[in-house]
């Protein structure tokens, strides 16, 4: 994975590490401005990469232009939470993050263990931020991509 961290970190979050589970848009968007602010931003992505690495052209580098617009000042791993060695070093991130910002459809982390319940109870010093498309209900099922919510609108 590329690292899109700054050289120094500084800023009114320094010191703040953020454990960033999100992906596409609004999460990525989210974590940048924290970054931004001189907060430690880990980017986790799974082995294929953020969706947004592919939606090319246009491009930079060979690199997604509109991956870079969101996921500047950032580092990143590849974990596949399916493997238990890396599920185990996602869990490592989460017991030294200060924050965990992912926006995976409502009860899709679940199964790894790091569902909003468990996360507050095995991690109760880490704020858990959740960005959902349509809420936990309703639509809750559906993927928050910005055509389907004006599709929806």
């Amino acid at each position: 994975m590329t690292n899109h961290a700054q050289t120094e970190s500084s800023g009114v979050l320094d010191g703040i590490v953020v454990a960033d589970f999100s992906r596409v848009l609004a999460g990525p968007y989210a974590t940048m401005m924290l970054a931004d602010m001189g907060a430690t931003v880990i980017k986790v992505e799974s082995p294929g990469g953020d969706d947004t690495r592919a939606w090319q052209p246009p491009v930079r580098d060979d690199q997604s232009t509109y991956f870079l617009s969101v996921n500047r000042n950032k580092q990143a791993i590849a974990l596949d939470l399916k493997a238990d060695d890396d599920l185990a070093t996602a869990h490592k991130l989460l017991a030294k993050a200060d924050v965990f910002i992912e926006n995976f459809k409502p009860g899709g982390l679940t199964k790894f263990n790091m569902d909003p319940n468990t996360v507050a109870q095995r991690y109760p010093h880490l704020v858990h931020a959740s960005i959902t498309g349509f809420g936990t209900t309703g639509g809750a099922h559906l993927p928050g991509y910005d055509l389907l919510a004006q599709a929806a609108s």
